[in-house]
């Protein structure tokens, strides 16, 4: 089970506001912070996001065909989320829509540093 998913910055104190912004749009805040370190979500609730300056002390970097997924209720929220990215200071990767036909909804974006990530909820079930 996954407690929560770690993306390097380069700039904890000017990419912060972003996660700020998307976590209150999502009903939480911040739930851990330290000088190098952030994590945004609900320590007894679903698993959370955290943004962290590399403890190696090297730069962080933008790790190629890594994403993180945000789970939502419905599509309305989907498109705040997004929106609320784009006017953080985010940048578009896919503007909110169906992805294929098995009710997968999802919109696309990435976080200052260039971290991929992308906000979605099932419109229909499964199977």
């Amino acid at each position: 089970m996954i407690g929560y998913v770690t993306l390097g910055t380069n700039d904890l104190a000017k990419n912060a506001p972003f996660y700020d912004a998307i976590a209150k749009a999502m009903g939480v805040g911040r739930m851990m912070e330290f000088d190098s370190f952030i994590a945004w979500g609900d320590m007894n609730g679903a698993p959370g996001v955290a943004l962290t300056q590399p403890f190696d002390g090297k730069a962080a970097t933008v790790g190629n065909g890594t994403m993180v997924a945000l789970q939502v209720d419905g599509p309305e929220m989907v498109k705040t989320i997004y929106d609320t990215a784009m006017a953080n200071g985010g940048s578009d990767e896919g503007e909110p829509g169906p992805r294929g036909d098995d009710g997968f909804y999802a919109g696309y974006f990435r976080d200052p540093d260039g971290n991929k990530l992308n906000v979605f909820c099932m419109t229909q079930a499964s199977g």
